[in-house]
């Protein structure tokens, strides 16, 4: 208990700092830039357009019975949000060595920082999301999507996706400061998780062998019950709602004890 009460009043202090350094990653992002935030709108439903020619097209990628368009666009959006915070939250407390090496800052702050601002964007994607959905209603794809009430879950879906987004996070920034490599490795890694994970392409093609290893992925379970709710209707059951919890609470658990316990160790290698 009082652990927890002194992360709450750490996240207090700091809070300030938290804003200015996500309002000056937002300023840098958007530098020079026309459009500006309108690029968090006008990217998700871009990537879906082209990513909906190239496999429903000409790979001949469809979910029968389904509405493409949010298929491939639920998927994208998370997918997205998970590679840009986890790979942001990497390069966080290196790219601050400066600062750190000045005053005295809880380290975590920077991930943490990293992975509200690509959230904010996040939250900003969810606008066309919703909007291709309501739009299936009047004709825009083969099938409508759902509008249900089970769409209140989505938020606390969204909430266990963030703490295993921000304990990834944790342990890329913690291992990058000694090993620069994993800058490079984790790019590799990504690649290959995007593959694994079914974003425009359903399990229903694979072998049920192997469909059965690709439901070992987290970010699979995540998309799939987004999915669940807004193409087909479906409550989450609660042995899933629990299964999203605890992939959260556990991949924060153990990215905050590998950060915490090398923390102090960072001023050497940075």
């Amino acid at each position: 208990m009082k652990t927890i009460r002194n992360i709450l009043n750490n996240f207090k202090q700091y809070w300030f700092l938290i804003t200015q350094i996500i309002s000056r990653d937002f300023k840098r992002k958007y530098k020079r830039s026309v459009l500006g935030v309108v690029w968090s709108l006008l990217y998700p439903v871009l990537m879906m357009a082209v990513m909906t020619v190239v496999f429903s097209h000409m790979f001949r990628f469809g979910t029968e019975g389904t509405n493409y368009l949010v298929y491939l666009m639920t998927g994208i959006i998370i997918w997205n949000y998970f590679s840009e915070a986890t790979t942001g939250a990497m390069t966080s407390v290196v790219d601050n060595f400066s600062l750190i090496n000045k005053v005295y800052i809880p380290k975590y702050v920077f991930p943490l920082s990293k992975c509200l601002f690509v959230g904010i964007n996040f939250l900003l994607t969810l606008i066309p999301w919703f909007g291709v959905i309501v739009l299936t209603k009047f004709g825009l794809g083969t099938y409508p999507a759902s509008i249900n009430i089970y769409y209140l879950l989505i938020p606390f879906i969204f909430a266990f996706f963030f703490l295993f987004t921000l304990g990834i996070g944790l342990m890329l920034s913690c291992v990058s400061v000694f090993l620069r490599d994993v800058f490079y490795i984790f790019g590799i890694i990504l690649t290959i998780w995007n593959y694994y994970t079914p974003v425009f392409y359903s399990l229903s093609i694979l072998p049920e062998k192997l469909q059965y290893i690709f439901k070992f992925n987290p970010l699979y379970q995540y998309i799939n019950t987004v999915r669940d709710i807004v193409l087909y209707g479906k409550c989450p059951s609660l042995m899933t709602i629990g299964i999203l919890f605890v992939l959260g609470i556990a991949s924060l658990g153990i990215g905050a004890i590998i950060f915490k316990k090398n923390q102090d160790k960072f001023i050497y290698y940075i």
